[in-house]
């Protein structure tokens, strides 16, 4: 039996195809969830036609999103408490259909090295990491990706790498190394793409999300991008999608008054409605390793406002890594139309790669 261990909606978006594509193959794997995001869950689970979760590794009643570091050290005592009173249960519904036991993982949260933990040694499971081999060259930027991923590399019996370049890097690691030529964030992307946008939207616009702790923590360099973004909204309106933390910080900082009918503040939007907006916007500027990936696959020209990323789909085309410098983000922002590229959505199918390796190997 499969069992995908998952905590975020990033998460659950990435493994949606992975598991659609299984299930197809005739299994049905379970879904068991340490609720890092919690808010989001049931709108994410419906958009992607997701069950919900066999098994809250937190307790469904006292699960709340997991926003700052602090928070981290109870979630995760939490979750191991939850896993080692139902390890039993657990170890036996990973044995139900009489096929090899396997846990997978995916990317690089707090879920991933802790899920591969549970599964390996806890579970005596054999483990599959989904976006394995990414590597930023740093371990404290971006910190705790970096040192997520290398532990999970430790445990890991089949990486499932998104390009070369991560089979590269994973030389040398135990278990299997699988090129999924592509992330399959582009899977969920091709069921995404066309849904209808938000209403009020203009007809040309930017959009933009910075959120990561690495720029939150900087008022100086915050306040330097919103600024930015904001003089480049008098000539083509820019989005802003932002969720609590950011909204928190603005109001803290006295950063309000930047927002207005050209410079537009917005919630977060849940993925179906997301995504639409990055495949209409004139350009994306952004921290998110993920919506990098996601702009790199659709062509839409993107600016990563961080000092260093993991990913490298896009980069030196239509993709731009700022430094985190004020002076590349104004370049990004009057060059950006020589920046789009062709989309590659419908080059890659990764899942289906995935899914095949898993039934070639007796998984479903």
């Amino acid at each position: 039996m499969i069992s995908f261990i998952v905590g975020t909606t990033a998460e659950l978006i990435k493994i949606a195809p992975v598991y659609q594509a299984i299930v197809d193959r005739g299994t049905r794997p379970k879904i068991w969830f340490t609720a890092q995001h919690v808010a989001e869950v049931a709108d994410v689970l419906t958009d992607l036609r997701l069950p919900d979760p066999d098994v809250w590794l937190v307790p469904r009643e006292r699960a709340d999103n997991l926003e700052t570091p602090g928070q981290v050290p109870a979630w995760a005592a939490t979750v191991a408490r939850t896993a080692w009173a139902r390890r039993a249960e657990l170890r036996a519904a990973l044995t139900e259909d009489g096929r090899p036991p396997l846990v997978v993982v995916h990317g690089d949260t707090f879920t991933t090295p802790y899920g591969s933990l549970i599964g390996k040694r806890l579970l005596g499971a054999r483990v599959a990491h989904v976006e394995a081999g990414t590597r930023s060259g740093s371990l404290l930027s971006p910190l705790p990706e970096e040192l997520n991923r290398k532990i999970a590399a430790r445990l890991v019996d089949i990486h499932f790498a998104p390009t070369p370049r991560e089979v590269a890097n994973l030389r040398g690691a135990r278990g299997v190394v699988v090129d999924t030529e592509a992330n399959t964030a582009i899977d969920s992307m091709r069921r995404a793409i066309d849904e209808p946008v938000m209403d009020g939207v203009p007809e040309r616009f930017g959009l933009a999300t910075l959120h990561r702790f690495e720029l939150l923590s900087r008022p100086d360099k915050y306040r330097e991008a919103l600024e930015i973004l904001r003089a480049a909204s008098r000539d083509l309106p820019v989005l802003y999608m932002a969720g609590a933390p950011e909204r928190e910080k603005i109001e803290r900082l006295g950063l309000r008054d930047l927002f207005d009918d050209r410079f537009q503040i917005h919630p977060k939007q849940r993925y179906l409605r997301f995504l639409p907006l990055i495949a209409r916007a004139e350009y994306v500027v952004t921290d998110s390793g993920g919506l990098q990936e996601e702009c790199g696959y659709l062509g839409t020209p993107c600016a990563i406002h961080r000092q260093r990323t993991e990913r490298h789909v896009g980069i030196g085309q239509n993709i731009l890594l700022t430094e985190m410098s004020g002076t590349k983000l104004q370049e990004f922002l009057t060059d950006y139309p020589t920046r789009r590229a062709v989309s590659l959505v419908d080059k890659y199918h990764p899942s289906e790669l995935i899914a095949s390796t898993l039934s070639q190997l007796g998984y479903c």
